[in-house]
């Protein structure tokens, strides 16, 4: 499987003879340059412009976005609903589990607050968690930390964090969560390539370049 960040909580998963999927396509407020994506599926988090932007992506013949459960190409799908109960008026926000038999990933979109058990159960296991981590309506570094802990993947990508390039909304950058992960400064990578094979035994925290 091949995973490629371009920014904020956009990614391209592909994996061959499976569906491709590109999740949460932003648009040019954000600040980062707007990428030209082709894929079969679109997933959509929350309608917010950062997260919503379809028109960068050709050929898409299936759009999520809305809790509910897929099997599109290979790749099973289960859409999660998550919203904090202590909060009047809640976020909307779907956590999407993208299954591709030999490997899960699941994109947490917007989550703002650290889920019940019940919900982490619903989610299922995970081996690739794509985690916010920079604050700003959505987990801080200590909730993404805390989340990490529960889901217990093999490998978590950061996204949803400041950079060089965001200009739309200002966040926390990433080294506030690597300190939570006791991670020291690490090289960032164009794409991470893996296999049911290769994921590590602890955790690890692998981070992107949006820069291709």
């Amino acid at each position: 499987m091949d995973i490629v960040w371009y920014g904020h909580s956009c990614f391209r998963l592909s994996e061959r003879g499976r569906a491709s999927v590109v999740t949460d396509p932003f648009d040019a407020h954000l600040g980062y340059e707007l990428p030209r994506l082709k894929a079969n599926i679109v997933t959509i988090s929350h309608d917010a412009p950062g997260h919503n932007n379809l028109e960068v992506v050709k050929g898409y013949d299936h759009l999520l976005h809305g809790p509910g459960e897929y099997e599109i190409g290979g790749v099973f799908v289960i859409g999660v609903a998550t919203y904090d109960k202590k909060v009047e008026t809640p976020r909307h926000n779907v956590v999407y589990v993208l299954d591709y038999d030999s490997l899960t990933v699941a994109h947490l979109g917007d989550l703002d607050h650290v889920p019940t058990q019940s919900m982490v159960d619903a989610l299922g296991p995970i081996d690739i968690a794509l985690v916010p981590v920079g604050g700003g309506g959505s987990l801080s570094s200590s909730q993404a930390a805390e989340v990490v802990s529960l889901l217990e993947p093999s490998i978590v990508i950061p996204m949803h964090f400041q950079t060089e390039a965001l200009t739309g909304v200002e966040l926390d950058p990433v080294d506030r969560f690597l300190k939570e992960m006791g991670v020291n400064a690490t090289e960032q990578e164009p794409l991470l390539r893996v296999s049911s094979s290769g994921l590590p035994e602890q955790t690890q925290v692998v981070l992107l370049d949006y820069r291709h």
